[in-house]
């Protein structure tokens, strides 16, 4: 494949490199004159291990060449990959200067080109920037529409300096966000070569991964060093900590609890928070990360309270009290949260929880539920019938067997209905007045 690539800084130099091996014709673009010497002695431009010899290989066999001239560029190519920088502006936004520049760059020479161009971005991009800033850039300046004349692709990078070729060649996964479906498959074939999983999604969704990915990476960065600094404080040994932690693969270091839906409750999670804000106050130690946890939960909670509140629906039946499924257990319930701020904004409530039954509450399970709704049997539906019969908006909390079946009955589609916990994708009956809290 003809390939120009766009910014030869950390990621367009391994990507160009990397690229070249596999047998690919690459032309990297820069304005830097000093990038495009360094690479025409086939030097690296940067510190990474193992690209100098790759781009000395790909310059000698005639893979990998350099210009300055983005038209001859893009004129002897089948696809771009922009690879510039968006760095941070003081405001926290990116500063899309340079892309929006080379976006433009490419639009113009596309003007006389009468052959389909692939424009592959791997810059980071907030959300909604390709839609909203380069392909208008590339329709502006091409007098071309995308998906007719050329398509665009969002390719993030998920490469780490000091180990980028390994990272490039062997990724945790290959994301693509486009608008059609063509367009993610040619950089399937273009990726043949690793084997990882593929995600072709919207170019929405590939943006957000990127950017999650990164935050994620530094929450637990921060966590680490948040525990490690209480550790100290205590004279534990943070690192043993940590690396017994790190040996969960089942809950700990996995997909556990990385899908969205309602808050955390429970008898253990937000009393051991709070134990550890505790403890930390104690020995004067600083940890505004994990101090911040329960605050986001209530916010979670206060965001459900406002989408019931929005529909203007009075009568509200909620499925669901215990905090988990499969328990009694209402301590620290976030759904008993939700109940009672749904009461005191004067909705009329009913609930309905088949792993409850008030006369078996007992000891500290009867003492919570007492002490955030006294009065709480009279909304306790005894049947489905009669949750159903009185609720006009259905706030589905916990995932009983025969939620899935009820959703797909005629009686459910006049429903109006809040899915806190993923049953359904929305998308899923049109019919339906039906609604996810994160999706």
């Amino acid at each position: 494949m003809k390939i120009s690539i766009f910014g030869l800084g950390y990621v367009g130099a391994v990507t160009a490199a990397c690229l070249a091996a596999k047998g690919h014709s690459i032309i990297g673009v820069d304005v830097d004159p000093l990038k495009l010497d360094s690479l025409a002695r086939s030097e690296s431009p940067i510190v990474e291990e193992g690209l100098s010899g790759l781009i000395q290989e790909g310059t000698q066999n005639g893979n990998l060449r350099v210009t300055s001239d983005h038209r001859n560029a893009v004129e002897n190519s089948d696809a771009a990959i922009v690879c510039v920088g968006t760095p941070g502006n003081p405001d926290g936004s990116h500063d899309m200067t340079a892309i929006r520049q080379v976006a433009a760059q490419i639009g113009s020479s596309l003007k006389m080109r009468s052959e389909p161009f692939l424009v592959i971005i791997r810059s980071t991009l907030l959300p909604g920037s390709t839609s909203g800033i380069i392909i208008p850039a590339l329709e502006t300046e091409s007098a071309k529409k995308i998906g007719r004349d050329f398509d665009i692709c969002l390719n993030p990078e998920f490469m780490r300096e000091g180990t980028a070729i390994e990272d490039f060649y062997n990724p945790p996964f290959t994301v693509v966000g486009s608008h059609h479906r063509e367009a993610a498959n040619r950089l399937k074939e273009l990726y043949g070569f690793i084997s990882a999983p593929f995600f072709a999604t919207s170019i929405e969704v590939a943006e957000m991964v990127k950017c999650t990915c990164n935050a994620f990476h530094a929450l637990k960065i921060a966590f680490a060093n948040e525990v490690g600094s209480l550790c100290k404080n205590l004279d534990i040994n943070g690192r043993e900590v940590m690396e017994i932690l790190r040996a969960d693969t089942k809950l700990n270091s996995a997909g556990a609890y990385l899908t969205p839906a309602y808050a955390f409750g429970g008898a253990c999670l937000p009393k051991d928070l709070r134990a550890l804000e505790y403890q930390a106050r104690r020995v004067g130690c600083e940890i505004p990360l994990i101090r911040s946890i329960l605050p986001s939960n209530g916010i979670h909670i206060e965001r459900v309270v406002n989408m019931v509140l929005a529909t203007g629906r009075r009568s509200i039946g909620l499925l669901g009290l215990s905090f988990k499924q499969g328990s009694d257990d209402l301590r620290e319930s976030p759904l008993v949260d939700l109940a009672k701020s749904l009461l005191e904004k004067g909705l009329d409530l009913t609930v309905y929880d088949e792993d409850i039954r008030p006369d078996k509450l007992i000891g500290a399970n009867l003492r919570f539920i007492t002490s955030r709704i006294p009065d709480f049997a009279p909304i306790l539906a005894g049947s489905r019938e009669e949750f159903f019969g009185r609720s006009e908006l259905i706030i589905l909390g916990k995932k009983f067997p025969w939620i899935p079946e009820f959703l797909r009955q005629d009686a459910a589609r006049d429903s109006c209905i809040l899915d806190l916990v993923g049953i359904r994708d929305a998308a899923a009956d049109k019919r339906m007045n039906y609604s996810g809290i994160c999706w």
